[in-house]
């Protein structure tokens, strides 16, 4: 069985982004349903190219690997059945990164599997460039932690070498609070971007501006009926702060809308309907949007 410190079972832009930098000091297998090149470029957000040779592998048929970190980079709403896929080929103690938005799958296969479950949120900016090729469009932070504070080492040596790499991470002790702050700025960006079709900079002018603000408001409701502690910058300051570092972003729901794969509505609005539902609070945006992007 050989060994590959980080296999990426996600080929999509933030699986090929993380593999990409990865790849520079780690060993890497990325690992999808379908066959892609093994020869990736990654666009910088300052416009420069690098192209790389990564190990490429069928997820569902896995070479003999042994790797020291599972990483898996796939919507939300494939996740469990990724996650059975490969959990059957490889060593059951496997230290398992997730890195899906949403807050649906994380408690669940914390439970489940056998060995650590790390979780990721991150702030990073991709987008695909067919079949080859990944655009960096902004770069962002990414918190690494466990859902019961138990491998805060195995945190620390992840977020270290995501640093190395040029992708930004800290490990944090309260991983919880930062997925649902997660969950905000993603509602309050993926929707509008998707329904209107736009990259996340244009929500910063009219007519969308108000409509990101009015989101905010009723995230902040939610958020303070769930009793989670407001960013330092408060929710304004933390979603604009996004908006403006991934500007010539396409948001990950607004690539699903183009591409005509499923969006990642339920696990991004889901939550947050359903904890609105809870405490009765009134949320026409979110409801609005929820119906619009839930139409074919």
């Amino acid at each position: 069985m050989s060994t590959a410190s980080h296999l990426i079972v996600g080929p999509g832009a933030l699986g090929r982004l993380l593999a990409l930098h990865l790849a520079g000091t780690q060993p890497v297998v990325l690992a999808g349903r379908r066959s892609l090149p093994a020869e990736q470029t990654l666009t910088t957000p300052a416009g420069e190219q690098r192209t790389c040779h990564l190990t490429m592998a069928d997820s569902r048929q896995l070479p003999p690997l042994a790797p020291a970190f599972l990483h898996l980079t796939t919507k939300a709403y494939a996740t469990e059945s990724a996650y059975v896929s490969v959990a059957a080929q490889l060593p059951p103690a496997t230290p398992l990164v997730l890195w899906q938005n949403g807050y649906q799958v994380q408690p669940t296969l914390s439970l489940r599997h056998t060995g650590p479950v790390l979780c990721a949120s991150t702030t990073e900016g991709a987008w695909l460039s067919g079949d080859s090729g990944v655009v960096h469009a902004g770069y962002g932070l990414t918190y690494v932690g466990d859902l019961d504070n138990r491998y805060a080492e195995l945190c620390r040596t992840l977020a270290a070498t995501l640093t190395e790499t040029g992708l930004q991470a800290s490990a944090v002790d309260d991983i919880h609070i930062r997925l649902w702050h997660k969950l905000a700025i993603n509602a309050a960006i993926n929707p509008l971007a998707a329904r209107y079709r736009i990259r996340n900079g244009q929500l910063r002018d009219r007519p969308f501006r108000p409509m990101v603000n009015q989101v905010i408001e009723e995230v902040a409701a939610i958020m303070a009926a769930e009793e989670i502690p407001a960013p330092a910058s408060g929710w304004q300051g933390l979603v604009w702060q996004v908006v403006a570092g991934t500007a010539n972003n396409r948001a990950s729901m607004l690539q699903d809308v183009l591409a005509g794969r499923p969006t990642e509505r339920e696990a991004i609005l889901g939550p947050l309907l359903a904890a609105a539902s809870l405490h009765r609070i009134a949320t026409p945006v979110l409801v609005a949007l929820d119906t619009a992007l839930a139409e074919p």
